[in-house]
């Protein structure tokens, strides 16, 4: 998730295991850790842009990374906290502060490595958005309360509320299946791959995209008291010894378009709107749109460079108020 919520869910955890005496010095430590994970974002290359997004969410939010990944937030606190904590007590907060980072990414749709080295291939649990202010501020309420009463139970009463949001992702992603399943056998198709996930910031509205033939099929559904199904479309999805016949099996950016096709978990597609543009369909503005929020432009003349990455968000006044629309459950005209 993004790295306010990775921020205080880790401060949570902390002050939940923390006496009253220790809370606040615990509240700092497990902000720290709770965002460490997530300096994956420096392996990078500027002449391999593929390279950050191989790495991000990888071996740091492993679970058998936690141990190492505290003892590194113990290091680095150590200096600050030495005449507050013995180093035990550090360890022990600055562990409770990293152990859910991979956890919480996981719950997202982008996914993780949580199980590497024994599985090589991201989770995604797709029962939360990767920014969702809702569960956000529930924890940033109920730390600050702790902090300033000087009271555990406060963050630990955060960390059940917390859960129990995660749990009701859960039952819509269990709703939002069964329309897909629906949408798919009214429609007569036979789907290779589902997925269903949460749009932007909430928990309500979801994107149903399927893969199907050679087509990417994409709408989206409202999930609240009285449902409400938002029909999408579909687009080619790209093959690339067909689609691009002359482009050579050993040139770097054929090496490139098969990474990005990983990463992308295979919903890939030419851009409607953006010139080569190769988008990852599991991610537009709107739930049911299949305009790419960001991918990788290819040059077919230069197949000895690398592809270039980049976000091309529609963040227009239409698009925004048809969001919210959908995000209200009304009908689109």
């Amino acid at each position: 998730m993004d790295i306010l919520t990775q921020a205080v869910l880790g401060a949570a955890v902390a002050q939940s295991v923390a006496k009253k005496t220790e809370l606040r010095v615990a509240t700092f430590i497990g902000l720290v850790a709770g965002i460490l994970a997530d300096a994956d974002v420096f392996i990078s290359s500027n002449n391999d842009p593929l390279l950050m997004l191989e790495y991000h969410r990888h071996f740091t939010h492993s679970i058998f990374f936690i141990p190492i990944g505290a003892l590194l937030a113990a290091g680095l606190l150590w200096f600050f906290v030495r005449n507050h904590l013995s180093f035990k007590r550090l360890y022990v907060f600055s562990l409770a502060g990293f152990s859910l980072s991979g956890f919480i990414d996981t719950c997202t749709s982008y996914g993780t490595y949580l199980l590497w080295p024994l599985f090589d291939q991201r989770l995604s649990f797709n029962i939360i958005s990767i920014v969702d202010p809702i569960f956000t501020i529930m924890l940033v309420v109920l730390i600050i309360s702790a902090w300033f009463k000087w009271r555990p139970q406060l963050a630990q009463m955060a960390l059940l509320i917390a859960s129990l949001y995660l749990l009701t992702g859960l039952a819509q992603n269990y709703r939002a299946e069964q329309w897909a399943n629906r949408i798919i056998q009214q429609r007569q198709h036979i789907a290779e791959k589902v997925l269903v996930k949460p749009s932007f910031a909430n928990i309500f509205l979801w994107r149903i995209i399927y893969i199907t033939e050679d087509k990417i099929v994409a709408d989206a559904v409202y999930l609240g008291l009285t449902p409400e199904l938002y029909p999408g479309g579909s687009i080619k999805m790209l093959d690339v010894d067909k689609d691009l016949p002359n482009l050579a099996k050993e040139s770097v950016l054929y090496s490139d378009i098969n990474r990005f096709k990983q990463l992308s978990s295979g919903y890939l597609a030419m851009s409607p709107v953006n010139d080569n543009v190769l988008g990852d369909m599991r991610y537009s503005m709107l739930p049911n749109s299949l305009n790419p929020i960001w991918g990788i432009t290819i040059n077919t003349d230069k197949p000895e460079q690398h592809a270039s990455y980049g976000f091309y968000r529609e963040n227009t006044a239409e698009v925004r108020n048809q969001f919210i629309q959908m995000l209200l459950g009304r009908e689109i005209h």
